[in-house]
């Protein structure tokens, strides 16, 4: 029973320590934080001065639920492929964040529950690990023979 938890331990360890290395904010007793983008489309009628204040407003939001939020953009109006609650264009922005998946999930209900609203996408950015790069082969030393 004991060798059994101390690979579980070890296990837990190895886990930890490949998520640091993965560049995924983590500390003692804290869940992992996670890079995500979230891509919205709202509702084209409002004006840009009501879309940069629902903006400040999602992100607000983002930032009580625990998530740290990174830059947002605002791409504008764009035509969409198909109509969505009869709207043939959508305001896209997007949200850069680090978060738990539990609150991505909450973040999404509350996206869903807002009218103005009419697609999301959430997406975990894949962190890039760091490569070591090969040693560079040393240029061969010539000699003079006198």
């Amino acid at each position: 029973m004991v060798m059994g938890a101390a690979l579980v331990l070890r296990g837990w360890l190895w886990y930890r320590e490949s998520l640091s290395d993965s560049g995924v904010h983590m500390s003692e007793g804290v869940k992992p934080l996670y890079p995500y983008e979230i891509l919205v489309i709202f509702d084209p009628r409002p004006t840009d001065e009501d879309i940069a204040a629902l903006l400040a407003r999602l992100q607000e939001n983002l930032g009580a639920l625990g998530a740290q939020v990174g830059k947002t953009e605002n791409w504008g109006k764009r035509r969409l492929t198909y109509d969505i609650r009869k709207q043939r264009e959508g305001t896209y922005a997007l949200i850069e964040a680090s978060a738990t998946p539990a609150v991505v999930k909450e973040f999404e209900r509350q996206l869903r529950l807002n009218e103005q609203v009419l697609r999301y996408l959430t997406t975990r950015v894949p962190v890039r690990k760091r490569v070591r790069s090969a040693p560079k082969p040393e240029a061969p030393v010539v000699e003079e023979v006198v």
